[in-house]
């Protein structure tokens, strides 16, 4: 696909236009990776501005998750030296959520490492949201895994801005990656999450080996869903589980796929997420190439660049955090 064409299709999308499944696949198989990301950058400064959303995560309940996907250090099938914690008490999540307020943070977002959450444990994380929105003055992002419909409501009632739950790979790929649950099952829990009113994220992890092909697939069950957050991890392989020797990304690929989600979701806030410090010397490009958005402070197991230093690169790269 040409410049020409790309800009064509760049022009579209910003006048309220969609992307083609054969448009998609020409763009992710471009040979002028250079041409797609300044398109894809385009995109996102005409509809989105020169800001980047900065957030923090709170790994509140940690390790020992009955599922058995296998990129996660925190599935209690595999033995990866991750500590383990119950949730965590209210004060600590609130003073988290203050720091982050402090760090500059525009939300913050709860996660906690089970299948669903049981009910007592879900009435602690209600009561540590109502106690957020009270002291601290924080966008509160939530992931608690699969949730019921009143459960879902609850939490939209509580001023959660939204949802986050991974589709994680493409529907061909899924069940290579987890066995515990299925596909639809994640699907369904966007579906909930939506029909209560909540902002729906969703995206995935690059890089567990799947396809060019997988990678556009899930791009356009993403898409399907008309989020308002995408989020991408590209893959830090983890010791103790079954993808701790996966080889990286081709070079190029993790680009591609954030220019392509630009495309494809031209009005969502598109995240570059877990793995951008490894594999993306910490997101600069991706961030003039189609992403918007970080997760600052480190993630679930692992750490991450401080706030000062990616405020700073922020800076460097003529964006404001």
């Amino acid at each position: 696909m040409g410049g020409t064409q790309v800009h064509a299709l760049a022009e579209r999308v910003v006048g309220g236009g969609a992307v083609s499944e054969g448009e998609a696949r020409l763009l992710i198989g471009t040979e002028d990776i250079g041409e797609l990301m300044r398109e894809a950058d385009w995109i996102t400064r005409e509809l989105h501005g020169p800001r980047v959303d900065v957030e923090e995560l709170a790994n509140i309940k940690k390790n020992a998750c009955s599922e058995d996907c296998s990129f996660c250090a925190q599935s209690a099938l595999y033995d990866t030296g991750v500590g383990e914690h119950a949730l965590a008490p209210t004060s600590e999540i609130v003073e988290s959520a203050r720091r982050a307020r402090d760090d500059g943070a525009s939300s913050y977002c709860l996660v906690a490492a089970w299948r669903e959450p049981p009910p007592r444990d879900f009435e602690r994380v209600c009561e540590a949201i109502s106690e957020i929105a009270r002291t601290v003055g924080i966008d509160v992002d939530c992931s608690l895994g699969f949730l019921t419909p009143g459960q879902a409501r609850r939490l939209k009632g509580l001023g959660v801005a939204k949802y986050n739950h991974n589709l994680e790979t493409a529907r061909s790929k899924f069940p290579e990656i987890c066995t515990t649950h299925t596909y639809d099952d994640r699907m369904d829990t966007l579906r909930v999450a939506r029909e209560a009113g909540l902002g729906i994220c969703t995206g995935g992890i690059i890089g567990m080996g799947e396809t060019r092909e997988q990678r556009l697939e899930m791009a356009l069950d993403v898409a399907s869903v008309c989020p308002d957050e995408v989020t991408i991890n590209i893959l830090t392989p983890m010791r103790g589980t079954p993808l701790e020797l996966q080889s990286p990304l081709p070079e190029g690929e993790a680009e591609r796929t954030f220019a392509l989600y630009r495309f494809l979701c031209p009005r969502a806030t598109v995240r570059v997420s877990g793995g951008r410090e490894r594999s993306l010397r910490g997101g600069e490009a991706v961030l003039r190439g189609g992403a918007n958005a970080i997760i600052t402070s480190g993630y679930l197991t692992s750490p991450g660049r401080r706030a000062a230093e990616d405020a700073e690169m922020i800076r460097r790269i003529g964006l404001e955090a």
